[in-house]
Formats: structure tokens, sequence, C-alpha cells
């Protein structure tokens, strides 16, 4: 008998394809035809002992990073606005009243800086706390899929990535490599990137105000969540077109060791939320200088959907965030 544990989410979302129209899976959003606005609709979901626990996540910030989570994937897929979400809880019955009530603070003021609402949800009581949340927005001008990157486009996100990685390590005091010193500030950056990733409403706006007069509106994006490797190979897949990332331009924070595990971390961490674009070469380069924090970490080009670097040698696939695993 085959389990989830044998398949992975991979192969489970593929053979979940059947059940749903066509192409509807191939982003982490949902784009629904209303009329003149498209609705983006996405699900995300937080398990306690797999994606967050109180020895790290105070719940305040939980209910911050659901939030973020979801309108991560709204923006990166072209949502303008966001209206609200709804939220499903299930914990034990022993849980107390004010970790509930911090949770939903935490929503409150990420819906705050979204300028959304909460529109409703459920309830159970289970044996394991869980947090589900689906989110709303309004598609704007920009459609981001992963399957509109084409050879020669440029590869580029914005922000460091790692930092949640870094984050989770400290506050569960892993032991780091010997040797390594991470500067106060540094740790700073890491634990708060971890609990209150940032929300990158700006995202959007940047693209439409850089985008080059007379060129068509063509772009693939995705965004970091489940690691910045797996968001490249999600457009290659997507795009049918191979990767050739450059190692010396990865999105390392200021102080960010260098090699081995960090070099690991800044790949295939996870939790960054951070957008991760192929565009064409002047709409990158536009785009470049008008975000402070955006990247060029490669290209694309004709190849198999994989993703390689400068050397030619291809990216381990042994190391990010796996599902059911």
């Amino acid at each position: 008998m085959e389990t989830l544990a044998d398949l992975g989410e991979t192969e489970l979302l593929q053979r979940l394809k059947c059940y749903a129209p066509p192409g509807q899976f191939s982003d982490d959003t949902a784009l629904i035809n209303t009329g003149a606005t498209g609705l983006l609709v996405n699900s995300d979901v937080l398990v306690e002992g797999i994606h967050f626990s109180n020895c790290t996540v105070p719940p305040c910030d939980l209910g911050w990073r659901a939030v973020a989570a979801n309108v991560s994937d709204l923006i990166c897929s072209g949502a303008d606005s966001v209206i609200g979400i709804t939220v499903t809880l299930v914990a034990p019955p022993s849980t107390p009243w004010s970790w509930v009530a911090s949770v939903y603070e935490g929503l409150q003021q990420a819906l705050k800086v979204c300028s959304a609402e909460l529109l409703g949800g459920d309830c159970s009581a289970g044996k394991e706390r869980l947090l589900a949340v689906t989110a709303l927005g309004k598609a704007g001008l920009l459609h981001l899929h992963r399957g509109r990157a084409r050879p020669g486009d440029m590869l580029v996100t914005a922000g460091p990535h790692g930092l949640s990685r870094l984050g989770l390590a400290l506050l569960r005091s892993e032991v780091l490599p010997q040797g390594t010193t991470i500067p106060e500030n540094l740790r700073c950056e890491a634990i708060r990137a971890h609990r209150r990733p940032s929300i990158n409403l700006d995202l959007v706006q940047s693209l439409l105000v850089t985008h080059p007069p007379g060129l068509p509106w063509r772009l693939a994006g995705t965004d970091s969540s489940d690691g910045l490797l797996k968001a490249v190979r999600s457009i290659c897949h997507s795009s049918r077109c191979q990767a050739v990332l450059n190692r010396s331009c990865l999105p390392r924070a200021s102080g960010w060791p260098a090699g081995g595990i960090w070099d690991h971390w800044c790949l295939e961490g996870g939790e960054d939320f951070e957008p991760v674009l192929s565009l064409p070469p002047s709409w990158a380069e536009a785009w470049l200088c008008d975000v402070p924090d955006a990247v060029c970490i490669g290209s694309m080009q004709t190849g198999p959907a994989t993703a390689i670097w400068t050397s030619g040698e291809e990216l381990a696939d042994n190391l990010s965030f796996r599902h059911f695993q």
C-alpha cells in the first residue's frame, strides 16, 4: 500500500491534479474570473510540531506568520490588494484562551498592515494545534505564473535568504559549525525574520513602474516559502527551461558566513517569503535599480528543467523541506 510518505508532496499534488481543472495546480494561488477583477485565492496550514512550536514562535507571532505566508503567495501571483482571510483553528480542549487570543491578535496586526479583514472561519477540537488560513486578493494588471519564464531571462529576488532558518537554529540552540561567530545584529535580524517575516506589499507596484515601455507584459514568478532553490526549480519545471545560478551572487545577509551549511540555508532554508522572478533583461535591470535589496542570482537558458551552477554542476536535490517525509 502506498503512503503519503512514499509519495511526497510533489507526487501527491501531481495525482490530485486530475480532480481540478487543467492548470489549476500549477501555481500557489487559484485565479477565479469574477468579471472585471479576478479573485486570487490561496490556502496554507500551520501544524504544531511541524511548522511551529511554542518554544520558537510565540502565539502572537504565529498569527502574524500565518497571514504573511498566505499574503506572500497572493502578492507573488500578482495580487494588487488583499481582501481578507478565513481562519480554521484546531486545538486541544486544554488550550488556554490566552493562547488563542494572542494568535488572533497577531493575525489582526498583520491584516492591518495589509488593509485586510478577518472574514470568518471555523474551529474544532483536536489532538494538535493547527491553524489553516485561506486568503483572498484582487488580481491586478500583472499575472505572475511560474510557467512564463523564457531563455535569456534574468533570475532576480528581493531580500536575503536563509535568515529564517538561522533564526530557527538560534531559537532551538542548534550547534553551529565550529568557529562560527554570528554578529549580534545578524542574530536579531534572523530571529525577527523567523518570527515576523516581512510582507512585500510593494512588489506589484515596483514591477509596474519599472516595466520598460513597449516590452510585452511577460514574467514568471513565485515566492521562496519552501526555499529559494525550490522556487527556482518550480519555475524551471513549469517553464521547461534551465536555471543557471551564480554562487557568488546568492542573496546573503550582511555578516552572513560563507560556504557549507550557510550556502545550504541560503538556498534551501525556507520560510523567507521573498519573490523569485524571471524577467526579460531590460525589465530586470530596471527593477534591480528600483528595489534596494534586490539581486540577480542567475539566468534562464534552454535545457533540462533543472538548476545548475555557472560551472555546469547540477545542484543537489536532497536538502529542501519536504512534506510527509
